[in-house]
């Protein structure tokens, strides 16, 4: 079984908002790359709406017809969002104002009851959960604990790390931490940082079953168009290349 492939559209957006315009749409860009391949659309809305908006998501949630995934911080508005929009998947993220992109994985153990709470909300109308986490064994176990339906390793060490002994270390616990998760009933999927390059070796890890990927593919789209640049990594997944 090949691995999935989930584009996340938000940069589509941060073009969008450094004019303060109307184009490019993510709405618009979710449709072409449902129709290259992707098996969903990964969308982050933020506390300060940086990239996509309200109006955004509540677009999305009506034309996507794979799977939306709607990122999030656990945040009492953003659940009431979530709750109201229906999203098929909601994916619990850290979020800092102050930072670029997001840096690292929940820390599980400090925001335990805040998490439990939400899965629970979420579980309610039927909301699956997904939580991106570092590759750490204990963050597993707390998964567990915690009910959620899916984990999304944080590869962002990885695709950042030069030496090759240092990706091979990354590369290991990420592994590592998948096996782990598969053997105790959790959906693995990972995420962050990935491009046409560092994907390879993910693929020799059967446990992971999608990774969510936006960055390098709307960064190639600019010179390929946005279908090209989704079906080349869709080919990647599935072995063609």
């Amino acid at each position: 079984m090949s691995m999935k492939l989930t584009v996340n559209i938000d940069h589509v957006a941060t073009i969008r908002e450094a004019r303060g315009e109307i184009e490019p749409d993510p709405v618009t860009a979710a449709g072409i790359c449902e129709l290259a391949g992707a098996e969903g659309i990964v969308s982050h809305l933020r506390e300060d709406r940086r990239h996509v908006n309200d109006r955004d998501v509540k677009l999305l949630r009506e034309i996507v017809r794979t799977k939306f995934d709607l990122e999030m911080a656990a945040t009492e508005e953003m659940i009431n969002i979530a709750m109201d929009i229906l999203p098929d998947l909601v994916t619990l993220v850290p979020e800092k104002r102050e930072e670029v992109t997001t840096e690292g994985g929940l820390n599980l153990r400090a925001n335990f009851d805040k998490l439990k709470d939400a899965i629970e909300k979420f579980h309610s109308k039927d909301i699956d959960v997904s939580l991106f986490i570092d590759p750490e064994p204990s963050n597993i176990d707390l998964s567990v604990e915690l009910n959620a339906d899916i984990i999304e390793i944080h590869t962002g060490k990885y695709s950042n790390t030069i030496k090759e002994s240092e990706q091979i270390k990354e590369l290991s616990k990420i592994g590592s931490v998948a096996k782990m998760a598969a053997e105790m009933g959790l959906i693995v999927t990972a995420g962050h940082g990935l491009n046409y390059y560092n994907i390879f070796p993910l693929l020799n890890i059967p446990e992971i079953r999608e990774v969510s990927i936006g960055h390098s593919i709307i960064s190639r789209a600019v010179f390929t168009g946005l279908h090209k640049a989704v079906e080349d990594m869709v080919k990647i997944l599935r072995g063609i290349y």
